[in-house]
């Protein structure tokens, strides 16, 4: 586990719903812990127990070295990757360093096995380039120079062995970056529960598509809104991208890249929340799925009130479904996907570019609910 020197700081812990949530230190924190590891190993002929270094923003944190090897030409050094109470895919990884002198004074810094390499325009990095962003990238540098002295170069290369395998939890493959994972983190501190990091892989995974010249995109909540929307509207994956619960930030991100055509296709169960202006659909944010449903239902006319009451009392829009069908209110479905349209080109009007935003919503167990134009202008627009 990696620490700080106050390891029982405030500074170090993060509160989330009442929990307390201990922060970590991201893979450029730790790429740098061992490139310096692996510099001082060399440099001394002697293995590291541990290493201090500084984060981007500064802060300090020490980690135990967890595999050293070394001969008088080249060391390399491993470091367990701790984020903390965060758990994502990463945490838990070994980050090898291994470094060799350079003739000259030349510092390079390359990735290795299971470091991705960007393919695609619109990334931090070109294509072709290592997935090392600029931060850690400087960070690194800046560390190893501080070990080499100024006459010193190096070659530094950064491997993660498990890295490929855990790519595939990540979004490197939707965003073109392919062999492993990226080396990140702009603070090089992780914040457990964070969302910063989701949403900017979202806006990045936006801006490739706008830097082929993209002008329109398909918005998703998830897999099933992407499975939905090619399978049921035959809509090519290379024009989807997931947005998560954040729909009013990937929204707004839409109108800065300057996009003139949005669709959202999603279960009926987060998009009903969208119809009342509910642009965070997590549950965590907001969950009134019944009573937007009891009020559009009231506001048909003729719904009896036992109904609504029924309708009030179900735990999932799905059950809302299956009784709503029976009892023939289908014509509930168009008023909603109608107010989703509605709702988000307000959440837009007020600035440049104006976009087109068009909504399909759908059920997992009964499939297509309605959308906000014929369902078959959508597929011919789509296609």
């Amino acid at each position: 586990m990696a620490v700080t020197p106050n390891n029982n700081s405030e500074d170090n812990f993060v509160y989330y719903n009442g929990r307390k949530l201990r922060k970590g230190f991201t893979t450029g924190t730790t790429a740098t812990a061992a490139t310096v590891a692996a510099i001082r190993t060399l440099l001394n002929q002697e293995p590291q127990e541990t290493v201090t270094v500084h984060a981007a923003n500064g802060k300090i944190a020490i980690f135990d070295v967890e595999q050293t090897d070394f001969d008088k030409n080249a060391a390399s050094c491993a470091i367990k990757k701790d984020g903390g109470d965060d758990q994502d895919a990463t945490d838990g990884a070994l980050i090898f360093a291994k470094v060799s002198l350079r003739s000259d004074d030349e510092i390079h810094l390359d990735g290795g096995k299971g470091v991705g390499r960007v393919t695609k325009e619109g990334l931090a990095n070109k294509p072709g380039i290592p997935a090392i962003n600029p931060t850690p990238r400087r960070v690194i540098k800046e560390a190893a120079r501080k070990e080499l002295g100024s006459n010193l170069g190096a070659n530094i290369v950064i491997s993660v062995p498990e890295g490929e395998k855990i790519a595939k939890l990540t979004y490197n493959p939707r965003l073109g970056i392919v062999g492993g994972i990226s080396i990140l983190g702009t603070s090089g501190v992780v914040t457990p529960m964070s969302e910063s990091s989701w949403k900017h892989s979202i806006s990045i995974e936006m801006n490739i598509h706008r830097k082929r010249g993209d002008k329109a995109i398909v918005l998703v909540p998830g897999n099933y809104g992407e499975d939905f929307a090619k399978d049921e509207l035959g809509i090519a994956d290379d024009k989807i991208v997931q947005m998560s619960n954040f729909v009013g930030y990937v929204l707004h991100e839409t109108q800065r890249l300057k996009f003139n055509k949005v669709l959202i296709v999603g279960d009926l169960g987060k998009m009903i929340k969208v119809a009342a202006g509910i642009f965070s659909t997590h549950s965590k944010d907001a969950d009134a799925r019944a009573e937007i449903m009891v009020a559009n239902l009231a506001l048909m006319g003729g719904v009896p009130t036992k109904f609504l009451q029924k309708i009030n009392n179900c735990l999932t829009t799905i059950s809302m479904i299956k009784l709503i069908n029976q009892a023939g209110y289908q014509d509930v479905y168009q008023i909603i996907v109608d107010k989703i349209k509605k709702r988000t080109e307000k959440l837009l009007a007020h600035r440049e570019p104006h976009i087109e935003i068009d909504a399909v919503i759908f059920s997992r167990e009964s499939g297509f609910l309605a959308a906000s134009k014929p369902v078959q202008e959508i597929k011919d627009e789509w296609q």
